[in-house]
């Protein structure tokens, strides 16, 4: 069987919150089997833990902000990624403030640091949530939907009115080679021209050139340029796979995107627990009797239900 897995031991991050532009110590360490991701407000008196599952989501602005008890996490879709890209199930994040931090605008630092302590296997069987049937989410010219598929791969149409941006797609099959070299790295993006609206709305606020690519009307201000050609579409599909992560399960299906964002992604989220008949649960049975380092791209593997 493919196991659950945890981190071998604790990592830290520090950085500055994207929106609140406050400093953020963040701990993840090792959780046991079916304990899930679960974020514990370490500042406050007593600390609130909130699961990270789609039915604790907030807001949806800008980003993907979960609360329970009138505390909240925001920012929470990199760290999500890269538990996912790492195949990761069950963590404890002790954190001390209200969002995560940027870090460089991308998944990359989390990744490394996770991948720097390694996993650990635990005594529970990983379960897969399989799509059967095609579900879609539409909200005007937006839309996004998940259709049955082998593997897990997301697609995504970007479109920008933008002369630096314009439109945009990819698509990823999943492993977790290809997200951690080729989606990871991606880092978040914003336009100059709203800049000092975000700020104004207390948004944004620790926003710079060190945690984002910034767009100005003839081209990237970033010294450095782009990471990738189609960073931001690479970027819009690194966040779908910290967002579709709230399922609380690890899914395999084929997302097709058209424009979405936080909030789409989490109403698709919404609507797949929602509709019980379109999918079910398994477990994965490893019949060449070797375990791939990303499963749910190996064709020796078969399907049991859970």
């Amino acid at each position: 069987m493919a196991l659950q897995q945890t981190v071998k031991d604790k990592v830290v991050f520090s950085g500055i919150g994207l929106h609140s532009g406050k400093e953020v110590t963040m701990t993840v360490r090792p959780a046991d089997a079916g304990t899930g991701v679960i974020f514990h407000r370490i500042d406050l008196d007593p600390a609130v833990s909130i699961e990270a599952v789609a039915q604790n989501v907030v807001n949806t602005r800008l980003s993907t902000t979960i609360g329970k008890g009138g505390a909240v996490v925001s920012t929470i879709e990199h760290l999500m990624a890269a538990l996912t890209g790492c195949g990761i199930d069950n963590v404890h994040v002790d954190i001390d403030g209200p969002e995560v931090p940027i870090m460089d605008g991308s998944a990359a630092p989390f990744v490394d640091g996770l991948r720097k302590v390694g996993t650990s296997s635990l005594n529970l069987p990983k379960k897969y949530l399989v799509v059967k049937k095609p579900i879609t989410v539409v909200d005007g010219d937006k839309k996004i939907s998940i259709i049955p598929s082998r593997y897990y791969r997301i697609s995504f149409d970007m479109r920008f009115n933008h002369p630096v941006v314009n439109n945009q797609f990819r698509s990823m099959k999943f492993s977790q080679e290809v997200f951690g070299r080729d989606f990871a790295p991606a880092r978040t993006f914003g336009f100059l021209i709203e800049v000092e609206t975000l700020k104004a709305n207390g948004l944004a606020r620790g926003g710079s050139l060190d945690n984002a690519v910034v767009i100005g009307d003839e081209g990237i201000l970033n010294e450095g340029g782009l990471r990738y050609e189609d960073e931001f579409v690479r970027h819009k599909i690194m966040d779908s796979v910290g967002d579709l992560a709230l399922a609380g399960y690890p899914l395999i299906g084929h997302v097709k995107a058209y424009k979405s964002g936080h909030d789409l992604n989490h109403k698709l989220v919404t609507e797949i627990l929602a509709k019980t008949d379109c999918w079910k649960l398994v477990e994965m049975n490893e019949e060449a009797g070797t375990r791939s380092a990303c499963p749910v791209s190996s064709p020796e593997l078969a399907w049991s239900e859970a």
